[in-house]
C-alpha cells in the first residue's frame, strides 16, 4: 500500500513525532509498503529516504508561537499533491485546516484521522486549571468536542496512538474506531547501556556522590510539560534526600527555566541529544525517569526509559501511566508538586536492587515500532477491503 500522512506535527528539530515518523518510514518499506509524508517546510523540496518512502516539505507559514513547526494553509497545494501521489489511504492529524482539506478531499483512497494529541488537555485544562475543575473546563469547551465530531464524519476511520487517548476522546462522546498504541525502536534502548562511571560523572555535576538518586527529565520544553512543577517537586525531595535532576531538552520555556534552576545546586539542563546512541547511553545510566504531563496522549519517552531498565515517576492520569509498571513505578497525584515529591521519596526509599530487576524485565515487554506498524498496516487493509467491496 501507498499511505499518504497529512503531518502538521512532523519538523526536523521535533521530538515524539518525528522520531515516529522517521523510523516508520523504513520499517513500512521493510514491510513492503510505502509512507510518504507531507510536511510544512520553509522551502519546497523533497527528502527522499534510503530503501523507499520520502518527506515532501511544503512550503508554509511557521507557527507564531514555535517556530519549529509550521502551518498548512494552501488546500490546494495540499490537495494538488494528494492527487499526484494518488495514495491506497491518507491520513490526517491536525484538527485545523488539514482536517478539513484531507476529509473533502475526493480522492479514492481509505481516509484515516489519526489522533497523536489531546488539545483539550494540553491546552484549555491548562489554561484554566486554577479557574475551575476538569469537569467544568470540558463542559464549557463542548464546542470544541462538537468541531471535532463535524470533522471526524468525513473520515473511513479515527484511530488513536494508544488506549489513554482513547479513553479521553471516547468519554466525550466522540468516535473511535481503533486503539493502535505506539511502539519504540527494537534493540536500540537496553539496559545492557547501563554505564556506572556515567552515573557517577552526572551526579558529580549535580553535586552529588554515587548515593545520590539520578532522576532524567527528557523532552521539549513546553508549558504542557510542566517542567516546573516537576522541578519543584525534586527541589522540596531534594530538601531532605539526595536528589539531582538532569533535564534535556529546549523549547518555548527554556530560558524561563534556566532562569528557574539558576543556582540550584542539584538540578543540571543540557540541550537535546541528537545522537540517538549517546541518548540510549544516558538513560541507561539515569536511576529513574520523572515526567510531569498528564497530557501525554501515549508516553513515548517513557517507554524508551521502560526499555532502558530505567523505572518511572509520572503522572496518574495519561499515557506515561497506561505504560507504568507498578513493580517498577511510582504514580503521583497529576499537577501536584508535593505528591510528586512524595513519589520521589518512595523511589529514593526502594531496594534499588530489587527495583533494577523489576526494571529489567519491564524492559524485556515493551512494544516495538515494528509491532506497531504491522498492526496498523493490517488494520487499513482491512479497512481498505472493506471500502472498495462496498464501492463495488
Amino acid at each position: 500500500m501507498r499511505v499518504v500522512d497529512v503531518n502538521e506535527f512532523y519538523s526536523p528539530t521535533g521530538g515524539g513525532v518525528r522520531t515516529y515518523i522517521d523510523r516508520k518510514i523504513g520499517i513500512m518499506s521493510d514491510l513492503g509498503h510505502e509512507l510518504i509524508l507531507l510536511a510544512p517546510g520553509e522551502e519546497e523540496r523533497i527528502d527522499e529516504r534510503p530503501g523507499g518512502g520520502l518527506v515532501h516539505f511544503v512550503r508554509s507559514p511557521k507557527l507564531p508561537f514555535d517556530r519549529n513547526y509550521g502551518l498548512f494553509w494552501d488546500r490546494d497545494a495540499v490537495t494538488a499533491l494528494l492527487d499526484h501521489y494518488d495514495p491506497d489511504v491518507v491520513e490526517c492529524s491536525s484538527p485545523w485546516r488539514p482536517a478539513w482539506f484531507v476529509g473533502q478531499w475526493q480522492g479514492r483512497a481509505l481516509k484515516s484521522f489519526f489522533m497523536h494529541n489531546d488539545n483539550m488537555a494540553a491546552y484549555a485544562q491548562r489554561w484554566f486549571e486554577g479557574v475551575a475543575s476538569h469537569e467544568r473546563i470540558e463542559r464549557a469547551f463542548g464546542w470544541y468536542t462538537r468541531y471535532m465530531a463535524r470533522f471526524l464524519g468525513l473520515y473511513d476511520c479515527v484511530v488513536t496512538n494508544g488506549p489513554a487517548l482513547a479513553k479521553r476522546l471516547c468519554a466525550r462522546g466522540l468516535r473511535i474506531d481503533a486503539a493502535m498504541p505506539l511502539g519504540i525502536e527494537g534493540g536500540h534502548f537496553t539496559p545492557a547501556l547501563r554505564d556506572e562511571k556515567l552515573r557517577q560523572a552526572l551526579l558529580q555535576q549535580c553535586g552529588l556522590n554515587e548515593r545520590g538518586l539520578l532522576l532524567l527529565g527528557l523532552g521539549r520544553h513546553h508549558p504542557e510539560k510542566r517542567w516546573p512543577m516537576v522541578i519543584d517537586a525534586v527541589e522540596r525531595a531534594g530538601a531532605t534526600l539526595p536528589v539531582g535532576l538532569i533535564l534535556l531538552g529546549q523549547g518555548l520555556d527554556t530560558e524561563r527555566i534556566e532562569r528557574r534552576i539558576a543556582g540550584s545546586p542539584h538540578i543540571r539542563l543540557f540541550r537535546p541529544v541528537y545522537d540517538r546512541e549517546r541518548l540510549a547511553r544516558i538513560m541507561a545510566s539515569c536511576d529513574a525517569l520523572i515526567h510531569g504531563s498528564e497530557a501525554e496522549p501515549f508516553g513515548l519517552v517513557a517507554s524508551e526509559a521502560i526499555a532502558s531498565g530505567l523505572p518511572l515517576i509520572v503522572p496518574n492520569t495519561g499515557g506515561c501511566a497506561e505504560v507504568a509498571d507498578p513493580a517498577c513505578a511510582e504514580l503521583y497525584q497529576a499537577r501536584d508538586a508535593v505528591a510528586c515529591a512524595e513519589a520521589i521519596a518512595r523511589m529514593h526509599a526502594r531496594d534499588r536492587a530489587v527495583l533494577r530487576r523489576a526494571a529489567i524485565t519491564a524492559a524485556g515487554r515493551v512494544r516495538t515500532d515494528r509491532e506497531h506498524s504491522v498492526d496498523l498496516m493490517a488494520y487499513y487493509e482491512a479497512a481498505l477491503a472493506i471500502k472498495r467491496s462496498e464501492a463495488a
